[in-house]
């Protein structure tokens, strides 16, 4: 496949939202991955040899950075698990391992005062990466902003925009109409 097959702007994009637990693999080089992030993290891990990639979306390590394993009613909002199963997708699609590349989104300071959750997961992802030996080649890690992410699989080719102060919001409104994470003893408190 050329370059030009990789990505042509006048074919119409197949557009795939990835919430907050689930990830999505493909090797159309016209489907773009979205998500919108603030304390969570997205991973864009793809192979530019099999022209495949995809994208995860979790809410917490899950691993001893949030000081306990992820259990196992609430296993897909948490790295640990979301990452094995993108690179597991991914190599069922024919990539190899040694060949992945990455992008990190996310990890914001979303509130002031509560533990620094966006901190825990980059520093999570960014250590998974480098203990599976995944080559991280770019992305946009902590700060203060959400962000809105596209990501098409096939080229790694990335986009972001940073949110306003008003969609922020918003985010935190529909945050706090969700079922709260009890954590366990020493974890952190999502509201």
């Amino acid at each position: 496949m050329n370059s030009s097959q990789l990505y042509s702007p006048l074919a119409a994009d197949k557009r795939v939202n990835i919430v907050q637990g689930h990830h999505y693999v493909d090797n159309n080089p016209h489907t773009v991955l979205t998500t919108i992030l603030g304390s969570c993290i997205a991973a864009c891990l793809w192979d530019p040899v099999a022209n495949v990639g995809g994208m995860n979306h979790f809410l917490l390590p899950g691993d001893s950075t949030a000081k306990g394993q992820a259990p196992k009613a609430d296993a897909q909002r948490y790295g640990v698990n979301l990452m094995e199963l993108l690179i597991n997708d991914l190599l069922s699609h024919g990539a190899v391992k040694s060949r992945l590349k990455a992008k990190l989104f996310g990890g914001a300071a979303m509130i002031k005062g509560l533990t620094d959750i966006g901190a825990l997961n980059a520093i999570f992802a960014e250590r998974f990466l480098k203990e599976e030996g995944i080559e991280l080649v770019g992305g946009s890690l902590r700060g203060v902003h959400g962000r809105r992410v596209q990501f098409w699989p096939v080229g790694g080719r990335a986009r972001q925009a940073l949110l306003t102060q008003e969609t922020e919001s918003i985010m935190r409104e529909e945050s706090a109409r969700r079922p709260a994470i009890q954590p366990a003893a020493g974890q952190v408190e999502l509201f």
